[in-house]
């Protein structure tokens, strides 16, 4: 974990802490505390701070923060507050607003290599390899719908990618298996016979409308839209001869030559980009949250 945060950060924090200031009219990202619950909530997060009658809400949590930075441990103080002001548990009445906190956080730790993710019901904060976009939405998305094995998958694929190449590619192959798995059994739908990612992923095509073999497209861009349907299953089936050939899930032999960083992280961004894909398919076909199964 990197030793400080760019002020975009610390400012990000101020208002998902603080819920802006007391004379701002615009709805607060997450809760309003008032200074008698901000002083506690940095207390909970091991940070003796007080704020005086010379300052503002705002300004003493500003300072508080930059003093937090100065510290020897400030970066393991630092991610606490950043996991605590993330925490679902906090918003289990409200969970729109855990939603905007995580969102908001996101995008101002992106340029810092960092992301909040809901892993087993707690936030932690995550080196983000790549800094990719889709992988930024996937987790924020996974976060609001609670899709615990995604978002293990997610957090795992992030963490292997330089130092375990070969884990983070079976992890995405592992994250549309999941989403795939999930999207059959809400449908009501048996598994198919072969349950690799190949047979999971043609299994959810035509219950999506997303079989490259569907009769009502448009003249004008048939040809286009089966190019793109058909480009899902090439996306899922090399994500899934990845994984044989290169990931760690069968083993590895003597001799083992590993794949690098480069290609896996071409895997985590792959699998992620189609993942977020059939998620978002689902909630606009179906109008509500997929419950997420555990993959075989």
């Amino acid at each position: 974990m990197q030793g400080r945060f760019s002020p975009f950060v610390i400012h990000a924090l101020v208002e998902v802490i603080t819920g802006g200031a007391v004379n701002d009219s615009t709805p607060p990202i997450g809760l309003y505390r008032s200074g008698t619950n901000i002083q506690r909530f940095f207390m909970s997060c091991g940070v003796d701070m007080r704020i005086g009658s010379m300052k503002s809400r705002t300004d003493a949590t500003t300072d508080a923060l930059r003093e937090v930075m100065d510290r020897e441990d400030g970066a393991v103080v630092m991610a606490r507050i950043i996991t605590t002001v993330a925490d679902p548990r906090l918003y289990v009445s409200e969970p729109a607003k855990g939603e905007a906190v995580i969102e908001h956080l996101n995008r101002m730790l992106e340029a810092d290599g960092m992301a909040v993710s809901i892993v087993n019901g707690k936030a932690a904060l995550l080196a983000r390899e790549g800094g990719s976009v889709t992988v930024s939405a996937i987790i924020a998305k996974t976060a609001l719908l609670d899709f615990d094995t995604v978002q293990r998958d997610v957090e795992r694929a992030l963490q292997s990618v330089k130092d375990d190449p070969e884990d983070a590619v079976t992890a995405s192959c592992s994250l549309i298996e999941s989403v795939c798995r999930s999207i059959l059994i809400e449908l009501g739908l048996p598994l198919p016979a072969k349950k690799d990612i190949e047979g999971l992923m043609k299994a959810v095509q035509e219950p999506l409308g997303l079989s490259p073999g569907r009769t009502n497209l448009p003249a004008e861009i048939e040809a286009d839209i089966r190019q793109v349907l058909g480009g899902l299953t090439s996306v899922a089936k090399g994500v899934g001869s990845l994984r044989t050939h290169g990931g760690d899930a069968h083993g590895r032999e003597r001799g083992f030559r590993r794949i690098d960083a480069r290609i896996a992280r071409l895997a985590v961004h792959s699998a992620s980009t189609l993942s977020l894909f059939l998620i978002e398919t689902w909630e606009m076909k179906h109008k509500r949250a997929l419950p997420l199964v555990e993959a075989a």
